[in-house]
């Protein structure tokens, strides 16, 4: 009888169903051949429902779950009996027997509700909730309830009602952005569904009914009465017997809040600027920018956001690179050295092997809203730019030695005299002196030598973000260039590591939860930048800087260390990069901002933060 019911209200609800559809703003593009659209259009075995995605670090653990939203879908089988028969106890007893409208239950809830204080029992059936939190809105329309009536009827053919039943399980909302009931077990109790209490199940069953209502964190004790009913109507029903009732109900319920998972913030805001940059190289997005210009442009960044966001709710696991341990060093690092003053830092840490990133600093104290100066922070770089622009390219293009000797006496021509640091003249020293002391005068001499052309056509090959030709200037020579990046800077100096650049990624590859590759930088030919000479010969140079020059508070006992200090005009920047046989970092210190151009941070100069930080990092 309760079929044939629902057959009948299915029957006079289509004709009134269509001149809806054609007056409803909200459904209008529906209207047209609305047989054909379903069929088209609600393909029920291709159905993927959203989910929250991982990314993972190097040791394949999960350091952040992104929650768009927060479901874990389960097959049906890892789901209890008991919390099923719970659902079909509490939301749709008559399940197994109808046709996806129940109309019987509609007349039955109505009697129910209008004898309680509250929504004891609701009028629509499990299909009609699937129907409606997968392909409707929550609108609350004739025109929306009459088309949840039309895909349930659809639903129905299509689906078994096991399948039915198990989408619903892993469809329906438990409050806190929780979708399904394996995200709800982990959510409220840390426990997978199947290993719950009984008692813990009737629990979280109680809450969709009115998520609001029924929120364990904010109402516990209305979520708690709620729960009771359930496991009443189950003894009722001859589930369970009274006395098992009675057992379950007096089982203290202990809420254990499961707080998404966030541990590297400074690494992870970085994934998700790369991911995105993935997404717009592997599906031709960039190709698309090169031209594109104002609204074109616009909208071709908006698709890029939706794909974007399609591609992490559809669940997936980001692999990267990230080193659980020297993160925290490098975090610990810059939150340790520079706490108690008001100075910032930033760090990156690039392994040799792999030429992936494994660790990065985004400043003091970061959080995962704040300006991350890793790889967003662009300042001078000052003298750690002299052996990339300066001596390598010197020694590279002529062949010298680092015993060569330079003047490091006063420089100057028509438009440009820089001074050495003191402000002193050294007369002649080696290649190796020059470096180790960071003479100013000296470096400049071998950049104008070498020429600026040529020394530039070397540091392209870095693919530095901001620099241009308008950066070609004497100047350039001993860092006036705005715009390098803590990462950017540790990037180069894996050239010293053999001569070669390969851009550092934090991203090995995006897979699905079966692992199954669906994303993966294509691999890069290393692009020679130095020769082996040379290469050996900046590295004795930079060996030195560490254990007798400039770069001292750095140095420690390892099988092979070297780097280079820089300090911009007025110190306000203090720089930090250099190399061991497995890493190559680079550390920046200063403030965002100063209140005029003469301000710096002199005061901290000889304490030589970004020396102690990289120093604690590498060592």
């Amino acid at each position: 009888m309760r079929t044939v019911l629902g057959y009948v209200l299915i029957i006079l609800l289509v004709p009134l169903s269509v001149l809806t559809f054609y007056y409803a703003d909200a459904e209008a593009g529906k209207v047209q051949n609305f047989d054909s659209y379903v069929e088209e259009k609600i393909v029920i075995n291709e159905v993927d429902l959203p989910q929250a995605s991982k990314i993972k670090d190097t040791n394949g653990n999960v350091y952040v779950e992104l929650h768009q939203p927060n479901r874990i879908v389960v097959e049906g089988d890892k789901i209890p009996a008991f919390l099923k028969e719970l659902f079909l106890q509490s939301e749709d007893q008559h399940f197994y027997e109808h046709s996806g409208v129940d109309a019987a239950a509609v007349i039955r809830a109505f009697m129910v509700n209008a004898q309680s204080d509250e929504i004891e029992q609701g009028a629509s059936t499990i299909t009609q909730q699937v129907a409606r939190n997968i392909y409707l809105t929550q609108d609350r329309t004739l025109a929306r309830k009459i088309a949840e009536v039309l895909y349930s009827y659809q639903i129905e053919k299509k689906l078994e009602k096991d399948e039915i039943l198990d989408l619903y399980l892993n469809v329906i909302f438990f409050n806190h952005n929780v979708y399904g009931v394996e995200a709800a077990a982990q959510y409220y109790f840390q426990t997978p569904v199947d290993k719950l209490s009984k008692a813990q199940m009737a629990f979280i069953a109680a809450i969709p009914n009115n998520p609001s209502l029924y929120d364990p964190q904010k109402r516990f004790e209305n979520t708690k009465k709620r729960q009771e009913r359930l496991i009443d109507i189950m003894a009722r029903e001859e589930f369970i017997t009274s006395e098992e009732a009675e057992q379950i109900k007096n089982e203290k319920i202990t809420l254990n809040i499961r707080q998404r998972l966030d541990k590297y913030p400074d690494y992870s805001t970085y994934v998700m600027t790369e991911f995105r940059k993935l997404i717009s190289e592997s599906e031709g997005f960039d190709q698309q920018l090169i031209n594109a210009e104002g609204d074109a442009r616009d909208a071709i960044q908006e698709k890029l956001s939706a794909r974007v966001a399609e591609v992490l709710s559809s669940g997936v696991i980001i692999h990267t690179a990230l080193d659980p341990s020297i993160q925290a060093k490098a975090v610990g690092g810059v939150n340790n050295v520079l706490s108690g003053s008001t100075v910032q830092g930033a760090a990156a840490v690039i392994g040799n092997q792999s030429r992936d990133i494994v660790a990065l600093s985004g400043g003091k104290e970061y959080d995962n809203t704040q300006f991350n100066r890793s790889y967003q922070g662009y300042r001078q770089p000052g003298s750690t730019i002299k052996p990339i622009l300066d001596y390598a390219p010197y020694i590279e293009t002529y062949g010298a030695g680092v015993n060569e000797l330079v003047s490091a006496d006063a420089y100057c021509d028509s438009t440009y005299c820089p001074k050495n640091y003191s402000e002193q003249e050294y007369g002649m020293v080696t290649l190796k002196e020059a470096l180790t002391k960071s003479y100013n005068t000296a470096a400049i001499r071998l950049y104008m030598r070498t020429g600026i052309e040529r020394s530039f056509s070397y540091l392209e090959k870095f693919n530095f973000d901001r620099i241009s030709s308008e950066d070609y200037l004497p100047s350039a020579s001993l860092g006036g260039i705005d715009g390098f990046t803590t990462l950017e800077m540790a990037g180069a100096y894996t050239s010293f590591i053999d001569g070669t650049f390969v851009e550092p990624k934090a991203i090995k590859r995006v897979t699905d939860f079966e692992g199954n590759t669906l994303f993966k930088w294509e691999e890069d030919e290393p692009v020679r930048i130095w020769s082996s000479a040379t290469t050996y010969k900046m590295r004795d140079m930079l060996t030195n800087v560490v254990k007798s020059g400039t770069g001292q508070k750095a140095n420690f006992a390892t099988s092979y260390i070297g780097g280079k200090t820089g300090t911009t005009n007025n110190v306000r920047d203090l720089w930090f990069v250099g190399l061991t046989e497995g890493y190559t970092a680079a550390v920046w210190t200063g403030k965002d901002r100063y209140e005029n151009e003469y301000q710096g941070i002199r005061y901290m100069e000889k304490y030589a933060p970004h020396q102690l930080i990289w120093k604690r990092i590498m060592r």
